[in-house]
């Protein structure tokens, strides 16, 4: 006998695991139930008839009762208590399983290891503890966006977990199978954020190969690589790792970073420029500086400097005031002479 209850344990073990354990208690008390029930309940009794036993047995097992069928002999009620354990087992087997697959499905999300169902969204390629996080915080600052995040296997989960709008994706940044997990072919931008310039090329191939119309924007250290990764996607917008700021703005804006770029070089269409406001100016406020900026010189104001540390305003109202002394920064194409600014006034 202990042998016997030995082998079954460990054919219960071997081969009635997972979803085959409920189901096997389910079968084995149904049948015996049966059984006994058509051995202590009187003969022709209603519900030991095929058509009608399994509703009872549904009923009964699941702690329903209905009451429409019942035994009427004391063995029957004595089956009918043995079919409310075995339910009960049934159901807290049932549960458990269920509650173990949840669990399992979360648990490889978290690991990254599930592919995404997501389109019209932004990959980030690329962690850094810290970086990444504010990167993140401002791709989703306005709840515009989903964003599917992209780590190397040496990060073994989602760093933000917390986050909805932020979905997990592990493995090697280059091989094709992460760009299908992430859905880089239906990402309205991706952005590169590697360890150094090289993985960043690299990583901007297989980008191309999934998606070769993207907005692609790349984070690196030597601007010279801009020419490289052209070779690769003619519209890349090359960012300077340091500005992770610009690395969002561009995803969320595109062709943001070509107006900072022509912004601080020299050669470009607009430089920006100061002046400090001569007593006697007659525009009085920035919306008639504005104006006369843009009416006299094609110039644009961008912002204002008055007194004290905290005076620097970056396109402020257009009914701030601006008395004499005020430093005012403007965008032109070169800059506008002194002589010519109080002239014109």
């Amino acid at each position: 006998m202990p042998f016997f209850i030995r082998s079954l344990g460990r054919f219960i073990r071997l081969r009635l695991h997972g979803w085959r354990l409920p189901l096997a208690v389910a079968v084995l008390v149904f049948l015996s139930s049966w059984l006994l029930m058509s051995l202590v309940e009187p003969a022709g009794a209603a519900i030991t008839a095929p058509g009608t036993y399994w509703w009872y047995f549904l009923v009964t097992a699941a702690t329903v009762g209905y009451g429409d069928v019942f035994p009427t002999s004391p063995g029957g009620r004595a089956v009918g208590a043995y079919v409310i354990v075995g339910g009960i087992v049934t159901l807290t087997l049932l549960f458990t399983q269920l509650a173990a697959a949840l669990q399992s499905v979360r648990g490889r999300r978290l690991r990254g290891v599930v592919p995404l169902d997501l389109s019209d969204h932004v990959v980030l390629l690329g962690y850094w503890p810290g970086r990444t996080e504010r990167i993140v915080a401002e791709l989703t600052a306005e709840g515009r966006f989903q964003v599917a995040l992209c780590a190397w296997d040496d990060v073994a989960e989602n760093p933000m977990p917390d986050q909805p709008a932020v979905h997990f994706v592990r493995g090697d940044l280059t091989r094709e199978d992460v760009m299908t997990r992430a859905c880089v072919a239906r990402a309205r931008t991706v952005v590169i954020d590697g360890r150094d310039d090289n993985e960043t090329l690299a990583v901007a191939v297989a980008v191309d190969h999934a998606n070769p119309g993207v907005h692609l924007v790349a984070a690196v250290r030597d601007l010279g690589r801009r020419e490289n990764l052209r070779y690769v996607n003619a519209g890349v917008q090359a960012v300077q790792w340091h500005m992770p700021f610009l690395l969002s703005e561009e995803a969320t804006d595109p062709g943001i970073t070509q107006v900072y770029n022509d912004l601080m070089s020299s050669g470009g269409h607009g430089n920006t420029y100061s002046m400090a406001v001569p007593p006697g100016f007659p525009h009085r406020t920035f919306g008639e500086c504005q104006t006369w900026f843009g009416q006299g010189f094609g110039a644009t104001l961008l912002a204002l400097r008055g007194e004290g540390p905290d005076g620097l305003r970056v396109s402020p109202p257009w009914d701030t005031p601006v008395p004499a002394g005020t430093t005012l920064y403007y965008v032109a194409a070169q800059r506008i002479p002194a002589r010519e600014l109080t002239q014109r006034a």
